[in-house]
């Protein structure tokens, strides 16, 4: 497991730190020849940020690790993935370009995009069903001289699946300082700094999170955003390990590791209930059932597995 004791801070003691043989074996042990040049970035990004340089190393290490067992590069101006400091610990945050890379990496989705919606673009809105029908402004001047008053993700999965979710301005603002204490108050952070991206990115975490088949580096991903990582496991592969994480920037709306546990292992089984080969071992799941989806999957996989013998 990669959890380290506390240790010096400064852009040299992160150097040295990064740089030591037990370190950059991590490293390369994830990314192989691609190593050096993360570190190299990496140490860029803190050379950047005095904050950063002032924060624990070990949190910059983690959040770090994190970001090279997801394969996503840590430059800012890229939106894949950022290293953000916060009350002298270092975050690991995801890109709104960041989620769509792993969505598509899982080769289950045909396309998935995000826009920001302008003035005059929503024609109606069914609080129902949900549905929203839009008129795209096509004049990319005239689109740009309107006022932006939400933004919308979409996916369509290879199975025909579709997904839209939309928030408005208002409703993502509300969000940033819900989710954000650091934003709420004193106004500072990505939520100031890159609004356009982090709202793409709220809408496309949450209709991929609500509505969207996760792989395990998706599952990891989302424990991991916003949070300082204090011990993970980049390399296992069970979709029901838990990432010790602390929620700095955001105490009172943490996901405690209880929690979690229960969502993965919600998960699990429906995995094992989609992916079973046999009855036999369909059952080994049958006691360990936790709803009436749950109950209605089983049903219908036995009665397919049952119908193909």
């Amino acid at each position: 497991m990669s959890k380290l004791t506390t240790a010096p801070t400064g852009i040299k003691a992160v150097s040295n730190f990064l740089n030591s043989n037990s370190i950059k074996s991590k490293f390369e042990e994830i990314l192989g020849q691609k190593a050096n040049g993360f570190i190299a970035s990496l140490l860029s990004v803190v050379n950047n940020n005095t904050l950063l340089q002032k924060a624990d190393q070990n949190s910059i290490y983690t959040a770090a690790l994190m970001a090279a067992s997801l394969d996503l590069p840590i430059n800012p101006n890229l939106g894949l993935a950022y290293i953000v400091p916060y009350k002298g610990k270092a975050q690991f945050q995801l890109g709104y370009r960041g989620f769509k890379q792993l969505a598509q990496r899982s080769g289950q989705f045909l396309t998935i995009n995000d826009t920001d919606v302008r003035e005059g673009e929503i024609l109606s809105h069914n609080r129902l069903s949900g549905s929203i029908d839009f008129k795209w402004n096509e004049n990319p001047s005239d689109r740009l001289n309107k006022k932006v008053i939400g933004y919308v993700s979409y996916f369509k999965l290879l199975n025909g699946f579709e997904s839209t979710f939309y928030m408005t301005s208002e409703e993502l603002e509300a969000h940033a300082k819900k989710y954000s204490q650091n934003y709420k108050k004193y106004g500072t952070g990505l939520w100031k700094d890159e609004f356009d991206g982090m709202s793409r990115k709220t809408v496309t975490k949450l209709n991929l999170s609500k509505n969207a088949p996760l792989s395990i580096d998706m599952e990891r991903a989302e424990i991991a955003d916003q949070a300082v990582i204090k011990d993970y496991d980049p390399k296992s592969n069970d979709t029901a390990v838990v990432i010790d994480v602390d929620y700095v920037d955001n105490k009172q709306d943490s996901i405690d590791s209880e929690k979690i546990s229960e969502e993965k292992e919600y998960i699990r089984i429906s995995k094992h209930i989609e992916n079973a080969k046999t009855i036999s071992g369909l059952e080994q799941v049958e006691k360990k059932l936790i709803d009436e989806n749950h109950k209605d999957a089983y049903e219908a996989k036995k009665t397919q597995l049952v119908f193909n013998q």
